[in-house]
């Protein structure tokens, strides 16, 4: 397994006069993806409604939102807003309800239009919580992960997946803890890559809240037993609210997450690498993202770290160009800035 023999750099740089920022408009917790093509899309919630935006020349200029739905009681705030994934023809957008259903719309890229997809959880009410991740390959499959409590009103780690033009799939359990529930209020991960299907999730086992990572090697029909991540464990009676961020970078699985405040990188089988302290910790390709108080942090492996501005809700995606958008939220408003 590759290992990234690097010594990581602690410094924070000021602000860049490279990044540009612009206030996209009202909302809340929004979400970035870009795809083969370049296009950048953003997804963000407002009370009961789904906003979409996207961008055709790396970030420099977005079309106005546009509503995409409306879902009564939509979970917003604390990575409860719309989740977003683009594969080559199709963007889903997955939005969870006070009520425990996971709403689900795609977008089709050529023609432009939203459409209502049969919901991700098919056990009506089955996720009250709101914690779901949404995942896509090239080829128009999407996969979504889950806090479920069907069974035993106990919250484990359930999983679907979406093929080209069809319904999702019956829901299957990618984990089951052996002490009856995960963590039960931390955000899981998915990532793919071809056949490989990664999912994290922070557990609860002896009284612990670590990190747990589980693979599928054809496309979520069969999970691997679930490995521990890093080298420390978290005795915690509380929930830390805070799941984490997972890449697939080829073959290379590559994870991001907080224990007791401190952000870690680490390599599945690999001794956990410091690289800050905060909470809230994201991970898109090579670039990890978490928050300090209200300092929202970015850090490319094998570089410094940068403060990109103040707020919460930070999601970045690499562009075509090499180059970063970064989406987050400040005082009810969306915030985009490239580098």
């Amino acid at each position: 397994m590759k290992f990234f023999a690097f010594t990581l750099v602690f410094i924070v740089t000021n602000l860049p006069s490279s990044y540009a920022q612009t206030i996209l408009a009202d909302g809340e917790q929004p979400q970035a993806s870009v795809d083969n093509e370049g296009v950048v899309r953003l997804v963000f919630g407002k009370k009961d409604q789904i906003f979409f935006s996207s961008s055709d020349d790396n970030g420099k200029t977005f079309t106005p939102p546009v509503l995409v739905a409306r879902v009564p009681e939509m979970h917003l705030g604390m990575t409860r807003g719309p989740q977003l994934a683009s594969s080559k023809d199709y963007s889903m957008v997955t939005a969870m309800d006070k009520k425990g259903n996971i709403n689900s719309f795609r977008l089709d890229h050529k023609s432009g239009k939203w459409t209502k997809v049969k919901n991700v959880n098919d056990v009506d009410g089955s996720a009250p919580e709101g914690l779901t991740s949404l995942a896509a390959d090239d080829n128009n499959n999407f996969y979504a992960v889950w806090l479920d409590l069907r069974l035993g009103q106990k919250n484990n780690i359930c999983f679907a997946t979406l093929n080209g033009n069809k319904q999702w799939s019956t829901n299957k359990f990618a984990y089951m803890s052996p002490e009856s529930h995960v963590c039960e209020c931390c955000k899981p991960s998915v990532q793919v890559n071809g056949n490989k299907v990664a999912v994290m999730f922070r557990n609860w086992l002896k009284g612990s809240r670590d990190l747990y990572l589980t693979i599928s090697k054809d496309k979520g029909k069969n999970f691997s037993p679930a490995q521990k991540l890093g080298n420390g464990t978290w005795p915690l009676k509380g929930c830390p609210m805070d799941g984490g961020g997972l890449s697939l970078n080829g073959n290379t699985i590559e994870t991001a997450w907080q224990r007791e405040g401190i952000v870690y990188y680490v390599q599945p089988g690999q001794q956990e690498q410091k690289i800050g302290e905060g909470r809230r910790v994201g991970m898109k390709g090579n670039i990890v993202t978490w928050e300090t108080g209200s300092d929202l942090m970015v850090h490319r492996l094998n570089e410094q770290t940068t403060l990109i501005g103040q707020g919460t809700s930070l999601s970045v995606v690499e562009l075509s160009d090499k180059t970063m958008l970064a989406v987050w939220e400040k005082n009810g408003e969306v915030i985009v800035k490239t580098e």
